[in-house]
């Protein structure tokens, strides 16, 4: 019985030196979850997951974030699509081909556990952390597409974490920042929220993240990662469910600064959980200090050692199921996945309101945010330049005018050098765009515009201009935003030179 396998951590870099691979050796931790940091050009990954098993014995697990859309570590290979697409289509064969898109491209690498897809029905449009993350409002849709994602990467040999259980879809608090509290009854949350994750239960999907959330009327005293009532008692005894329940990421504040230095860890075991994410972020003693924990708990007889027992032998089960050899991604597969993906951005592109025709040779003003604020779970964003570049083939005389969200001069002085010209104005934040961003929207109504909504769709409704809206900011969407505003089919094909 060895309490250090529960615990998954993460590592400073993209190669793992020999100090951190006799760190890992010396304390024979569960896994480890991989980073954007991490995961780099695709030989030099596949050897750091070859050195982390080396290490850890080649029954570890190794974990990354790679959902679709926004929440993304390998980018180097086909996008999934983003969760909020497949639900505007309703597709269920398309959501299991994105799970094994998805799957592809971390197999190839020996990466064996993927925390995706979201099973979380996004209630509140305004919450801010997942959005575009959801399949969409519908619990129904949710199971369906949902289940079907995580079923596609399954069978291709990545074990999936359905998230973030019970429910992350109904609170305008961020975990990462602040402890959420959603004071829902049972009913209200049977009928919701816990459709989806009774479907994955029933599916016998490989593992389940849960929430850092409270839920009062379900346990008033923890939230749902610590919370036995919702772990043991629901999850496990009431619902039957015997796969892996992992914790999310326990440097989150909502858990962290309550219960730091590895208390969490202590008892969120206790609760039923089988392995605790521990992030350091670089400090690799914050994983001592976790292991410490859970080991003085153990001798102290507060978490007991039948209960760690039963966690290891879990993780060991899903190891045995999902164990990670490589497999290869031929290039001829690559360019399905990438012209599959393709078609989905374009078949779930949307617009409000009627859009102007525009003039390839023309003018035409790019409005856009220089680089766009990150948080939680997000590890990139489209800048400005970026945007700017990907539009210019199809629009050779676009003029660019970045702002900061606040300061709009550079575009008042371009607009009034480009009368006349066509405009398009992109939102490329998570977030609330801002009010000056409004007002110049308000000041724009009556001008050949497009506003061109690339990550957060209710953006749209808020500016109230014809709207060309993706779900999503990635390679696929703006092969699409290109071929709908030039009209031209052979558009489609001008940014297949996008890095």
């Amino acid at each position: 019985m060895n309490p250090a396998r529960t615990l998954i951590v993460d590592l400073p870099g993209p190669d793992l030196t020999p100090e951190q691979g006799r760190f890992l050796a010396r304390h024979s931790f569960g896994g480890v979850c991989l980073f954007a940091r991490n995961i780099t050009a695709p030989e030099r990954t596949a050897r750091l997951v070859a050195d982390i098993r080396s290490a850890l014995g080649h029954d570890a697990l190794v974990a990354t974030d790679q959902e679709g859309g926004a929440v993304l570590r390998r980018l180097d290979v086909p996008h999934p699509p983003t969760p909020q697409a497949l639900g505007r289509l309703g597709d269920t064969e398309a959501a299991r081909e994105a799970g094994r898109v998805a799957a592809r491209g971390l197999i190839e690498l020996g990466i064996n556990w993927n925390y995706a897809p979201s099973l979380d029905v996004n209630v509140d449009p305004l919450n801010p952390v997942i959005g575009e993350r959801s399949f969409g409002a519908d619990p129904r849709v949710v199971a369906e597409l949902g289940v079907a994602w995580a079923q596609g990467s399954e069978e291709l040999g990545v074990l999936s974490a359905v998230k973030h259980f019970p429910g992350h879809g109904d609170t305008r608090t961020d975990s990462h920042l602040a402890l959420p509290v959603v004071d829902k009854s049972r009913a209200e949350l049977e009928a919701v929220e816990w459709r989806p994750f009774r479907a994955a239960v029933r599916a016998n999907l490989g593992s389940i993240m849960t929430a850092h959330i409270l839920y009062p009327q379900i346990d008033a005293g923890h939230p749902a990662t610590l919370s036995p009532a919702l772990l043991h008692d629901l999850l496990r005894r009431e619902w039957g469910y015997g796969g892996v329940i992992v914790t999310d990421a326990m440097d989150m504040r909502a858990v962290a600064d309550r219960y730091p230095d590895g208390r969490g860890a202590v008892l969120a075991l206790g609760a039923g959980a089988d392995a605790v994410l521990v992030c350091g972020h670089g400090d690799l003693d914050i994983h001592v200090r976790h292991l410490e924990a859970v080991q003085r708990a153990v001798q102290a007889g507060e978490l007991s050692s039948g209960r760690v027992v039963e966690a290891v032998g879990c993780l060991e089960q899903a190891a045995r199921r999902f164990p990670g050899r490589p497999r290869a991604y031929p290039a001829a597969q690559q360019q399905t996945d990438d012209a599959w993906a393709t078609g989905i951005a374009q078949r779930s592109l949307h617009s409000l309101g009627q859009l102007p025709s525009l003039d390839p040779q023309g003018t035409v003003v790019l409005i856009a945010h220089r680089q766009p604020a990150l948080g939680g779970p997000y590890g990139d964003s489209l800048g400005g330049e970026a945007l700017a570049h990907a539009l210019r083939p199809a629009f050779p005389k676009l003029r660019l005018a970045l702002h900061d969200g606040q300061d709009l001069f550079a575009v008042t002085a371009l607009l009034s050098d480009c009368p006349d010209a066509a405009i398009l104005l992109a939102t490329t934040e998570r977030w609330d765009v801002g009010e000056a961003v409004r007002q110049l929207a308000r000041h724009l109504s009556g001008r050949r515009v497009v506003h061109l909504a690339l990550w957060n769709p209710d953006v749209a409704v808020d500016l109230g201009l014809p709207a060309l809206i993706t779900d999503g900011f990635r390679r696929a969407q703006l092969r699409g935003v290109v071929s709908r505003l030039t009209a031209m089919t052979e558009a489609v094909g001008v940014l297949d030179r996008l890095e």
